[in-house]
């Protein structure tokens, strides 16, 4: 089953456009995703580019699985990218507790099915899934957390504490190391989770990539590996040094020209506002700097630069000497970090979410500025996993999926009226109509004769109505009681398919359905999730 995203709530119009009226935001994008036959000019285009780091970045990528067993697919894979008939089709993620969300999943699985697809098609060119693992954010609240639903069915966030205050600054989170709090958070999986005969299998892979003395990045790499490994996905390290190195070009633009760049990026973020929304705050400078172990927002100050809450400052030219001496000091903000990424793959595609997909709106310019080819923007398959006893629980209630999206309070009055031996909203809906029709005849014929009997009519109807909406809701209340176990049902399948209010993928972790169906859930979520669709699927599993 599939669901259009405009029946979904929260998705902006420039995302719905951009899927089903691309004409609307054509101006916005190089290149429409659904332009099927422009597809092989892309790849041609890629092939003939002097990249003339191609072969350094296949070396990178080599030296950073030298000490990882990998599938014979992934080697493969890597050996590819020294050729020119490669084409990269990536996708990335903030380095979440567990892999974030179950959007990580789709996008990897998106990646790698579009790769296997593309190949069937145009059999001239290599096409090599590429997992980039976003380290250089800062944002630790983003990625300490994840969602699970527990032995009762109840949301819990699982969290990774790990002892600073809150406004301490962490610098990279890829470079943030796991202290020992993290085996709070397995003793807090291994309380909450229900117990089945895949928990140890999925805890213990768990532990396998999470331990303290690990970084963010090498434990949610590993992690993602373990997944994918067998289906080709290349896991890329963007902040390796070496990587940073190849990077010095774009970094020295950035610097050197972002006047330039900002005149251009707000200027698209207003005509973006005209009629949608921007979905990045545009900076002056589009890059961050490491100062003792703090990640900070670069800033222009006068005839120099300055790091954003510090009295440091930066002549141009002390910057690109640092730039050239440290260039891992540096990395990008969200929306120069398409630029790096296209600028060292020959990128195909990129496959995002409604909110990448939003702000490749406003990075466009830059592709321009840059001189590079902007990749099609690949929307990644949207899901909700509908187990078998929940699909039992709507089909008993006849509910469909989307009355889930409803508040709490409307799905319970639709199962009150399903249940109950009268429509109570439609009798006391009904009575109010009498007795205000009742009332109002009252009153005409009472101010006839005394004015102020009229008014006292109209004042003792609001009494009676409110007498009679007391009486609705002792009704209502009854009817809940009545239907408690149904009410108390619902509300636990809304919190596995609509978990506080929002989509299932967006909030809820992998771990919630490998303990319930073993590591073969991938396999199933592989087999199942379709790429071609562009709309949320429900999958019953």
């Amino acid at each position: 089953m599939y669901i259009n995203f405009s029946d979904i709530p929260g998705h902006q119009n420039l995302f719905l456009d951009y899927l089903n009226e691309f004409e609307n935001v054509h101006g916005f994008y190089l290149k429409n995703f659904r332009d099927f036959e422009s597809y092989e000019e892309l790849f041609k285009t890629l092939s003939q580019e002097d990249k003339s780091h191609r072969a350094q970045l296949a070396d990178i990528i080599r030296a950073q699985y030298i000490d990882t067993k990998i599938s014979k697919q992934t080697q493969n894979n890597i050996e590819s990218l020294y050729s020119k008939k490669t084409i990269a089709v990536i996708t990335g993620q903030q380095l979440g507790l567990f892999g974030g969300p179950l959007y990580t999943i789709y996008k990897s699985l998106t990646a790698i099915k579009l790769c296997n697809f593309l190949k069937s098609k145009y059999d001239a060119y290599n096409f090599v899934p590429i997992f980039w693992l976003e380290g250089d954010d800062h944002d630790y609240d983003e990625v300490r957390t994840v969602g699970l639903v527990d032995t009762n069915n109840q949301l819990f966030n699982l969290s990774y504490v790990d002892g600073e205050p809150d406004e301490f600054n962490r610098g990279c989170i890829g470079l943030l190391k796991f202290n020992q709090n993290i085996n709070n958070v397995f003793n807090d999986v291994t309380s909450q989770l229900r117990d089945t005969e895949f928990k140890n299998q999925s805890t213990d892979f768990l532990k396998s990539n999470y331990s303290a003395g690990r970084t963010f990045l090498e434990s949610f790499r590993d992690l993602m590996i373990g997944l994918f490994d067998e289906y080709g996905l290349i896991v890329f390290n963007p902040l390796d040094t070496a990587v940073k190195r190849l990077l010095i070009p774009i970094f020295h633009k950035e610097i050197t020209l972002y006047r330039d760049h900002t005149s251009d990026l707000v200027e698209r973020s207003a005509e973006l506002e005209e009629s949608y929304h921007a979905q990045v705050k545009v900076k002056p400078v589009n890059l961050f700097y490491i100062d003792e172990n703090e990640r900070l927002l670069i800033e222009p100050v006068e005839n120099e630069f300055r790091l954003k809450g510090k009295r440091k400052r930066f002549t141009q030219d002390d910057l690109l000497a640092q730039l050239n001496y440290s260039p891992e000091r540096f990395s990008p903000n969200v929306l120069l970090r398409p630029i790096c990424q296209d600028y060292l793959f020959p990128t195909g595609f990129y496959i995002g979410g409604p909110s990448e997909v939003s702000y490749f709106a406003q990075v466009t310019p830059l592709y321009k500025i840059y001189n590079i080819t902007q990749p099609f923007i690949y929307p990644r398959s949207s899901a909700t996993i509908i187990e078998k006893g929940v699909k039992t629980i709507l089909d008993k209630h006849q509910l469909s999926f989307i009355d889930i999206f409803s508040s709490e309070d409307e799905i319970i009055t639709k199962i009150l009226a399903a249940n109950a031996s009268t429509d109570i909203n439609k009798t006391f809906h009904d009575s109010i109509s009498s007795i205000d029709k009742a009332f109002i005849q009252i009153a005409q014929h009472l101010s006839g004769i005394d004015k102020t009997l009229g008014e006292l009519s109209l004042k003792s109807k609001e009494k009676v109505i409110q007498t009679v909406d007391y009486l609705k809701s002792r009704a209502i209340e009854s009817e809940k009681k009545r239907n408690e176990t149904t009410i108390r049902q619902l509300g636990k399948v809304k919190n596995v398919l609509y978990p506080n209010n929002n989509l299932q993928e967006r909030e809820l972790n992998f771990i919630y359905f490998i303990n319930k169906y073993g590591m073969d859930f991938i396999k199933f979520i592989y087999g199942e999730l379709t790429i071609n669709k562009f709309e949320h699927q429900v999958i019953e599993i």
